[in-house]
């Protein structure tokens, strides 16, 4: 949590709607943005407040928020994400409109958000790509974020998330504020526009878009963003909040190729043209359905994680799974995969023997042998993981003003 410092408040009545900009030495542009937010609320016709997220300034932004009529908050923790927290947290409006104070936003747009969310949506995100109808001027964004991180960046959270939205990190956007609060967000850098996105779309709050013209930052500086690696931030982000596009699809793409190779070489060599498969590749493909198998497992174990924490909405299926007696499914599945191994490895003896313990033929004592390790090793893997689920699903009790609480907090 951010700590602040806040100068008294103008108004003794809440205001509809505040206007927070983090702020990092910004003294060239900072009073030109506060004066474009007074005279948006102005022409509303609302009642607001602007409010500077300062986040360290060492030059005049404090003092120019000030002399500008803006209210400070000072942000000790560093960071955008804690920057914007600290600033939402200490506003009193109803609604909350933020964008970055350099100047490349035009907090005159302010009635197109505000409309919106009269109208009950929950956040509006301004969108500047023209896929959504935004305009960047020239100069205003470098190629490398216009042409490949932005548009892959939101394309990914469109798929992994279902996100009505075509930019997933304008940094001008407004929303409801206790609504935002209730997220419980808690990223402290550039990643936390994609958190606001990301969990009010998993808590099914009512989003919206508009589009919106980005024009070239006044300043002389660099930007504080750092492409590379501020977009893996991003990116790390969505796949820790989505199992199904980390683990689950990976994994049953692994596995589903795995057996159907290992299905395929168990009969023998597969030629294609010039290139024979056989025996190695029959290892591959072993280690392929191992591989994909434990993978599909950790799907289900972090969603399942994800369900009880609170951070994914309730699935009936991981309920399910847990009240399903995991640990008795995975002995009873794990015990006659084991056995259905050891019965090959058996038989691979048996072969052995009758050659009188001599040498045997690498490509038919491998398709033995080979499948008899595959299937222990995922019998074992299924015994355990059916213990590792039902430990994922112990309940603990917290005993709270008389009542009981169950699952993880």
């Amino acid at each position: 949590m951010s700590s602040t410092q806040t100068l008294p408040v103008f108004s003794k009545q809440p205001p509809e709607v505040s206007i927070v900009m983090p702020c990092l030495n910004e003294a060239e542009t900072l009073q030109a943005c506060i004066e474009e937010a007074w005279l948006a609320i102005r022409k509303c016709g609302v009642s607001g407040e602007v409010v500077v997220a300062d986040n360290g300034s060492i030059d005049k932004s404090t003092s120019i928020a000030i002399q500008a009529g803006a209210r400070l908050v000072r942000v000790i923790e560093k960071g955008y994400g804690n920057a914007l927290m600290g600033g939402i947290q200490e506003a009193n409006g109803v609604y909350v409109l933020m964008g970055d104070a350099d100047g490349s936003y035009d907090f005159g747009e302010l009635p197109a958000f505000l409309e919106l969310l009269r109208q009950g949506k929950d956040l509006v995100m301004g969108c500047r790509l023209p896929a959504g109808g935004g305009v960047i001027k020239p100069g205003a964004m470098p190629w490398k974020h216009r042409w490949l991180g932005n548009p892959v960046l939101s394309g990914m959270g469109k798929l992994f998330f279902n996100a009505p939205i075509d930019d997933f990190h304008c940094g001008l956007r407004a929303f409801r504020r206790d609504a935002i609060l209730a997220l419980d967000l808690r990223c402290a850098g550039m990643e936390f526009a994609s958190e606001m996105v990301v969990k009010s779309t998993i808590a099914g709050l009512k989003i919206d878009q508009v589009p919106i013209t980005l024009r070239p930052d006044g300043r002389s500086r660099a930007p504080h963003l750092r492409s590379w690696r501020d977009g893996w931030k991003h990116l790390r982000f969505m796949l820790l909040f989505s199992p199904r596009w980390l683990f689950f699809i990976p994994g049953f793409i692994l596995f589903a190729a795995g057996i159907i190779g290992f299905l395929a070489l168990m009969q023998g060599p597969i030629r294609i043209g010039a290139v024979t498969f056989d025996t190695n590749t029959l290892l591959v493909c072993s280690a392929t359905i191992l591989i994909g198998f434990q993978i599909l497992f950790f799907a289900v174990y972090t969603k399942t994680f994800a369900v009880r924490a609170g951070l994914l909405r309730p699935d009936p299926r991981i309920t399910w799974l847990l009240s399903a007696r995991p640990v008795e499914w995975g002995i009873s599945i794990g015990l006659v995969l084991a056995l259905l191994g050891m019965g090959y490895l058996v038989y691979s003896v048996l072969q052995w023997q009758e050659v009188h313990f001599g040498n045997l033929s690498y490509s038919t004592s491998l398709r033995i042998v080979i499948p008899g390790i595959t299937s222990i090793a995922l019998g074992i893997q299924c015994i355990f993981s059916g213990f590792a689920l039902a430990v994922l699903g112990l309940e603990r009790r917290l005993r709270r003003s008389g009542t009981y609480e169950s699952g993880y907090r």
